[in-house]
């Protein structure tokens, strides 16, 4: 499968065949738009509740019940597999009709496509909060079955801090993991150990190095032998001696021992023996301490991750990941995620990819991708990302599927009401000159109307002022979808001079009239210091321009909407030369 972005609805599209047959990916995370972070009791009031209509920050008409929420109930009711339509019944007694129950609905239509195209051998992660988990375990133990339930993964976003609750603080977001089968993609996961003279996990010290101990016995009978005293020490009641199989221990152990067949014919005390005679065995201070089998930091892959994350810390609001999406995750997270669950070469599908966290951390440890999103705003986003990490090209090094690709697709998007199209319209062809929207929300279907006074979208660069002096600057863009005429050319005009933009862009579906010309070359030049330069003030572009591969005539910029740095093999960044960081 070639690495590709979806636009549109993720339902419609994970029930498409032609894009995902059955059993074509090997990894599933995803992390739905749901905020709870107000007043929890308001999602179970009716969607008569006043308050109610804040809740829910994307997916507005999705995450509502209405007409689609109570047919899709219907659809699983009718169709479903039966434990998964037992559940949902149950689950609506208990719960009524509401958003929570809204959501559960819909998130429940999507999992069981997505419990459809997992390989046999594959996982799924869940990304949620305390809010909704206990609910969305239901669902996944009737769509997956109770006994492929692997974790619930607490993950510490945040510090504790006091808000005045008369409750412990919520610092943690609940990661749930469901595989197929027994037989899925399992690669242990250690988290990076901190060096010095005594090594976190290792306060041991030895002339080998810093080493930590392991227990010796264990809970089953090994021989009447095992159970006998060693050097004055015996196991505990219902305790015997145990050891590690012999290709369990580290390679310079293993040279010392007898050979294998030799190791296995002896008893467990002579096995014993051989270890202290090699100061492989630890012995404790206390007379009656247990003697420990010594494990070396130079021997360890680290320490083994729980299901208790609290070593992965959010992105900080000056972090050089940070893109300004509300709901995004680090990429050690996914990271993390997708080395335990995956291999190289695998798929990693993210049906709600946002600003494509997961698509990035997947291409970065060599995984085919797939990203699914419901806003142009957010493709737009892991377009940008991908090119400023890898120079990855849309078209050219993976496919977006569902955006225009002529000026008829153009226009239907912008007709399209029904999915907010006037919206999705403007951010897309904002994208196009990679113009950072005003009033858009990441994660949200549509903007913020009289927000913008006449100015869609921005476009930031820096120039120099007469004294040679750093100066900020930016250019203003206007998007307009249906007739246009040159008032409009004229209200960009003072759109601009209200904002103190050195140069304005009309961008227009439909082709501009003459007077509009006429209007645009009336508004002169801007003169730029820096570049010796002279750039039109006001400048229109049509979709078919851009589409032609026309941009805005402006000194070269960076830093229009936050910048991924760029990735290097092996980790380390680079932010290759930009003025991004002077913003």
């Amino acid at each position: 499968m070639k690495n590709r972005l979806y636009y549109g609805d993720n339902l419609e599209i994970l029930r498409n065949r032609e894009y995902f047959p059955d059993e074509c990916v090997d990894l599933i995370y995803l992390d739905p738009p749901f905020n709870s972070n107000r007043n929890y009791n308001v999602l179970f009031k009716s969607e008569s509740g006043a308050d109610s209509e804040a809740q829910i920050t994307a997916f507005e008409d999705t995450w509502h019940w209405g007409e689609t929420a109570e047919a899709t109930y219907d659809d699983i009711i009718m169709n479903a597999p039966h434990k998964v339509a037992t559940a949902i019944e149950a689950l609506m007694n208990l719960i009524e009709r509401n958003q929570m129950m809204a959501y559960l609905v819909m998130m429940t239509a999507r999992l069981v496509e997505l419990h459809r195209v997992l390989k046999p051998t594959g996982s799924l992660y869940l990304h949620c909060d305390p809010t909704a988990s206990h609910y969305l375990k239901i669902v996944l133990d009737a769509i997956f079955g109770p006994e492929n339930f692997r974790n619930e993964i607490t993950w510490q976003r945040t510090g504790a801090h006091d808000l005045g609750a008369k409750q412990w603080p919520a610092v943690s977001d609940v990661i749930l993991m469901y595989s197929m089968s027994d037989n899925r993609t399992w690669n242990r996961a250690y988290a990076d150990i901190n060096g010095g003279e005594r090594i976190k996990g290792f306060p041991h010290i030895d002339e080998r190095g810093a080493y930590a101990t392991r227990d010796m016995t264990g809970g089953k009978a090994g021989g009447a032998e095992a159970y006998q005293a060693w050097r004055g020490r015996a196991p505990s009641s219902g305790r015997a001696w145990a050891l590690p199989g012999y290709h369990r221990f580290p390679v310079w152990l293993r040279e010392l021992l007898p050979s294998e067949d030799d190791w296995i014919s002896l008893g467990i005390h002579a096995k014993m023996d051989v270890l202290g005679s090699l100061d492989a065995i630890h012995w404790p201070v206390k007379d009656d301490g247990m003697p420990r089998l010594k494990y070396y930091f130079d021997d360890s892959q680290g320490i083994l991750i729980g299901d208790n994350w609290t070593d992965i810390s959010p992105i900080g609001a000056h972090a050089k990941e940070r893109l300004g999406y509300p709901t995004q995750k680090p990429e050690a997270l996914l990271e993390r995620i997708i080395r335990a669950s995956s291999n190289e070469g695998d798929v990693v599908l993210d049906p709600f990819c946002g600003c494509g966290t997961a698509i990035a951390a997947a291409h970065k440890l060599g995984r085919g991708w797939i990203g699914i999103d419901i806003t142009h705003l957010s493709i737009a986003l892991q377009k940008y990302r991908l090119q400023d990490m890898f120079e990855l090209v849309s078209g050219a090094d993976y496919a977006v599927i569902g955006e225009p690709a002529t000026v008829e697709g153009a226009r239907e998007l912008a007709q399209d009401s029904a999915n907010e199209g006037r919206y999705q319209f403007e951010w897309w062809a904002l994208s196009l000159l990679r113009a950072k929207p005003v009033g858009g929300s990441a994660g949200s279907r549509k903007g913020k109307k009289g927000a913008d006074q006449g100015i869609d979208g921005v476009i930031n660069f820096f120039d120099e002022d007469e004294a040679g002096k750093k100066k900020p600057q930016k250019v203003v863009a206007q998007v307009k979808s249906g007739k246009v005429n040159s008032g409009q050319v004229q209200q960009l005009k003072g759109a601009m001079e209200n904002a103190g933009a050195a140069i304005g862009v009309f961008i227009t579906l439909e082709n501009p009239t003459g007077a509009m010309t006429k209007e645009a070359l009336a508004a002169g030049w801007y003169e730029s210091q820096a570049w010796g330069k002279k750039y039109r003030r006001v400048q229109i572009l049509t979709i078919g321009d851009l589409f032609a591969g026309a941009g805005v005539s402006m000194p070269p910029q960076h830093g229009t909407l936050a910048r991924a740095s760029r990735w290097k093999r092996g980790g380390v960044s680079e932010d290759g030369e930009s003025q991004r960081d002077l913003i």
